[in-house]
């Protein structure tokens, strides 16, 4: 038997062993939660350059920082151990969680399209502009906030049932590394793209003729990319919305409209060589249809309360 610094080697190898093989869970864990929550990822680099733009250029990158300062915070000091809290004591909670927050994203995503057909509100500009700078910003940062808690909540929510099954130190630092990297990813992405303009202005000043083309090509492309993602965000909120709920109806036997929407897809996925990407789609363009339905209820029983309350009133 190995005795002093030998015995104590051995107990060092054997750790390591032991940390690595829990490394290789956390990673493992993290990588297949993560994959699962790319849909919200998509939406949320969609939808928060919106709140960073409007302001002058040497506040966009600081503004971006603070959401991402405040999504670490919802991540990490609330959603995390909530997550582990409804993993050690109520891990039958997670589906219906997961339920709810699919619907508020479809509604979110129907209200878009509702106020995309609707002359927009006089009112709400009038009242921004009477904001000062620094009020606007602190409001747009805080609003931007409140978005990203109901979006990190949905993708710590996908991740823990997809770690569910593992010991709890692996869930947390697989939800740590999924919360951090998914936080780093998104918010690199969004400062890259309200500073596309900026890029590109400075590039189409510059002496070599490709690059000033390529500038004055990022300046143009702003505009549209801003629209394109709008679209994006609004068709990855009802598809990963309605997805969750088709998911959570199969999972409580509720089968009929999983069945219709696995049926479909299966039906998409038997096209030759194409066949799982139109099966993706085919699920996908089902599960946004469950969403534009479950948001377009969603948002008719609140209008017709807030008529009813406004009528009440007078």
């Amino acid at each position: 038997m190995p005795s002093g610094l030998a015995a104590l080697l051995d107990d060092v190898a054997g750790i390591t062993k032991i940390a690595a093989a829990s490394l290789d869970d956390v990673a493992g864990a993290a990588g297949k939660a993560g994959t699962k929550a790319v849909g919200v990822v998509v939406d949320d680099t969609a939808v928060t350059p919106g709140y960073a733009m409007g302001f002058t250029p040497d506040r966009e990158l600081p503004i971006v920082w603070k959401i991402a300062m405040g999504s670490l915070r919802n991540k990490f000091l609330f959603l995390l151990p909530g997550a582990l809290l409804l993993s050690a004591f109520a891990p039958w909670a997670v589906t219906p969680i997961l339920m709810v927050g699919g619907a508020y994203l479809a509604f979110e995503a129907t209200e878009k399209i509702l106020e995309a057909f609707t002359p927009e509100h006089e009112g709400e500009a009038v009242e921004e502009l009477a904001l000062s700078g620094r009020e606007l910003e602190n409001e747009k940062v805080n609003g931007a906030i409140r978005t990203d808690l109901i979006l990190s909540g949905e993708i710590m929510a996908i991740a823990l049932a997809d770690v569910a099954d593992k010991p709890l130190l692996v869930q947390a630092a697989a939800l740590a590394l999924v919360g951090l990297l998914i936080t780093a990813g998104v918010y690199g992405v969004v400062g890259l793209i309200v500073k596309m303009d900026d890029i590109g202005l400075h590039l189409a000043k510059g002496n070599n003729a490709g690059l000033r083309g390529l500038g004055r090509g990022l300046v143009k492309a702003m505009p549209v990319t801003m629209e394109a993602l709008t679209v994006i965000g609004t068709a990855a909120m009802l598809w990963v919305g309605g997805g969750i709920i088709v998911h959570g109806l199969e999972r409580f036997h509720l089968t009929p409209i999983p069945h219709w929407v696995e049926g479909f897809s299966h039906w998409a996925h038997g096209v030759p060589v194409i066949g799982p990407v139109t099966g993706w789609l085919a699920f996908a363009l089902g599960s946004a249809v469950v969403g534009l339905v479950i948001g377009g209820v969603i948002a008719g029983l609140l209008h017709l309360w807030h008529h009813r309350k406004g009528a009440a009133a007078h």
